[in-house]
This record gives structure tokens, sequence and C-alpha cells, in this order.
């Protein structure tokens, strides 16, 4: 069916004002993901996982500018020992940049790639990305693909003895950054990827991540600090037999933020985690869509996001399981709950169960409410104030989507994060 004249106008006319890096072995892919925008068309309020979230802001050629804020904190992940690659507004940095050289991992850079004939990322690059437009289009993805100039490729081959940590800086106030990242994990190997930082005025993101049998994968994320910023983060995974991925999310500002993501189970006895907390007040919005796939026997996948919202700030949960027919024995479970702190706050949540296999243990849930007037008398009453009080449940209420964390170390630093966000806010 053809684009409805307004979107198929608006998609040419930003694509109008774009143009594709040149040359290299990513040519191809960059191309069949340009088809498939043009096909598509960039989203509007019309698309049915566009409902809750406004994309004109995403998708029009005008960045809105975003003032870039110091909140007096160490940056995320600052007290760890890892392998920093930083990026400045989407460029990398090499001067800020740690050596890429690592044991267990072999890191280029995708514009370095782009330079190539033959590198191993080309039988990946896009690959993923093209997948995860069935049976829901993701076409910002598909943008993404197409125009990524930077971005690192990452295969881990064994056991790296310290995580990888994306680092994104926000500098320039009119910054719009396209950033596409590949990573393989070979059998046997596992690693952990760390990003953090406000990135760039608008940011739009690709992660494509592809475990083999028996791989390990753990992702934490933590966006943040300049308010005013826009993202679009797009996540495909694919697993193999007895694989683990694990992801988590932390969000504590951004005036919208849409993180999606698309997991294929397609291996036996292959373990999806993702999980995701965000603390928002103010004119706040952010989307968590996330869509996993059952294509193999005795999978376990869990989906567990918590939002507190305050001061008109406004969630987004859109989550799907589909189990394929021969999907067996497939353990899915997923939870969205969100902590309204005022009448002004509002939580959308569409959960989905789609199941053609009849040996499966799926369920979902999704609640909406306010602060435990009992527990928090009974802190009161103990000499507790008001404040504190009210932090001390929050932090129980996002506690079970922390707790998806793997690294002890790792998710105690996201909950001082997080007390420190709160405190500031009190």
């Amino acid at each position: 069916m053809a684009l409805a004249e307004a979107k198929q106008s608006a998609t040419e006319a930003r694509l109008a004002e774009m143009s594709l890096p040149e040359g290299g072995c990513l040519g191809t892919a960059r191309q069949a993901a340009l088809s498939r925008v043009q096909t598509m068309g960039l989203p509007n309020r019309r698309d049915e996982y566009w409902k809750y979230t406004r994309p004109d802001t995403l998708t029009t050629g005008d960045v809105q500018k975003a003032a870039v804020f110091e909140t007096g904190e160490a940056p995320m992940f600052d007290e760890f020992d890892r392998l920093q690659i930083v990026f400045v507004d989407g460029v990398y940095s090499a001067e800020q940049s740690d050596d890429l050289s690592l044991e267990g991992v072999q890191i280029d850079r995708i514009a370095d790639i782009c330079c190539k004939d033959i590198h191993w990322a080309k039988d990946l690059y896009g690959v993923l990305e093209a997948r995860g437009q069935s049976p829901v289009q993701r076409p910002l993805a598909a943008l993404n693909t197409a125009f990524a100039q930077d971005g690192v490729a990452i295969h881990v081959t064994g056991k790296p003895s310290k995580p990888i940590n994306f680092v994104y800086i926000h500098s320039d106030e009119a910054s719009d950054a396209i950033l596409h990242h590949v990573i393989r994990v070979e059998p046997d190997a596992e690693a952990t990827i760390l990003e953090n930082g406000p990135a760039a005025s608008r940011f739009n993101k690709c992660m494509e991540i592809d475990i083999a049998d028996t791989g390990k994968l753990h992702l934490v994320r933590a966006q943040g600090r300049d308010h005013e910023r826009r993202a679009a983060t797009h996540l495909f995974a694919r697993l193999g037999t007895e694989s683990v991925f694990k992801s988590f999310t932390l969000t504590v500002n951004g005036v919208l933020t849409r993180n999606e993501a698309v997991l294929e189970l397609l291996g036996d006895d292959a373990i999806a985690h993702i999980a995701g907390a965000c603390v928002g007040d103010g004119d706040f919005h952010h989307d968590d869509t996330v869509f996993i796939t059952h294509d193999a026997v005795n999978c376990e996948s869990r989906q567990v996001f918590k939002k507190v919202l305050r001061n008109g700030a406004t969630g987004v949960f859109q989550g799907k399981i589909l189990v394929k027919p021969d999907a067996q024995k497939t353990d899915g479970y997923q939870i969205s709950q969100s902590l309204l702190l005022d009448d002004d706050s509002q939580f959308l949540a569409k959960p989905e169960l789609e199941i053609y296999a009849d040996d499966v243990a799926c369920s979902h849930g999704s609640t909406s409410g306010a602060i435990d007037e009992e527990a928090l008398f009974y802190l009161r009453s103990r000499g507790v104030p008001a404040g504190e009080a009210t932090d001390l449940l929050t932090l129980a209420f996002l506690a079970e989507a922390v707790e998806e964390i793997e690294d002890g170390e790792i998710a105690d630093a996201i909950v001082a994060r997080l007390e420190g966000w709160l405190a500031r806010r009190r």
C-alpha cells in the first residue's frame, strides 16, 4: 500500500537533507536500509507503535537545541576499571578514548571498516535491523543503518578482563548524532558492555548483537544528565543455543527518550533478560518498546520495567512476547509498573502475548499506583523525614529492575546514582 501523501512527502524531504557515507564494504547494506526507509516512511502518530509518543522531533531536519548541564557528579562508571571508547557529539574521540587493544576482543571503528573491502562486520551490519522490521516496522532504525558514519564493531572471542565502556559526551547544543554498533560474541565467550552519557541534543543509536551458542553478553546503560536531549535507541539481538543476554537501562532525565529492543531466541535453552528503570520529573517522556520472539525449545525471557513519574511526566511501555509453534517449554515473564507521585503524571502500557505453542509458561502484568501511604506513615512515625521516606520507598519500588544486573558492584553504582538524583529533587 502506498504511503499517505503527507508521510511520503515528509520522508522525501528529510532524506533529501541527508547523504549516504561513501564506499566501503557496508555500501550495499546502507543502500538496502535506505530503500527500507523510503518504502516504510518515517514514523508519525498514526502508526500503531507510535500512538503514545510524538516522533516529529526525532524525524525533522531541524534539531531542537539542548543545553549542556553539569550535575557535579563524577561520570557514571568512573570508579570501575574499564576500557573507554569516547564519542563527542556522535564522533569518535581518539584523544579521550583508551587504547582499543584488549585480550579476548577485537574492536574496530565503523568509519575504518568503511575503508576496507572485507571485514567480519559486513555479514552483520544491518542484518538484524532488517530482520527486526517484521512484523513491526522500525524506520528510525533503518535510517540509522543507512546514514550512521561512526560507531564500533566488537568481536568477542574470549573473556575480556574488564568491561568495555561507551562514553557519550554532549558538547554542542545543536548536535545531531547517529551511531551504529555491531557486536559478535563467539561460543563460550563473555563480555560486559557499559554505556553512559547524554550523547547529543538529538541521538539516534542502533546496536546489533549476535550471540553464538554458549556465548554471554551483559549490557548496562545509563541515560541521563542533560534534560533537554532527545534520543531514539534501537537494540537488536539474536541468541544461539544456551546463550545468555542480559540488559539493563537506567534513565533519569530527557525530554524524550524512546528505547526499542527486538530480541530473537533462536537456539534451544537460550536466556534473554531485559530490564529498565526510569525516574522522570516534569516535561519528561520515556518510552520502552520491546518485542521478544521465542523460536526454540526451553528458552527463558524476562521483561522487567519500572517507572517513577511526577510533575506531569509520562511513561510508556509496549512489550510483546511472541511464541512460535515449535517453541515448546517457553518461560516468558513480563512486568511493567509505574509509581505515580502526583495526579498529573501518566503511564501508558500495552502488554501483549501471542502464543502458538501449547507447553509454555508465559505471564504479563502492568500496574500503576501511588506511594504506599501505610509504608510512608510507618517510616514517618519512626522519625524519617517525608522526603527521605519517599525516596526510600521509590528505591524499593525500582529494586526488582535493578536486581536484573548480574554484577553486584555495577548494581550498587546504579542505586547510588538514583539516590543522588532523588536527593537533588527532594
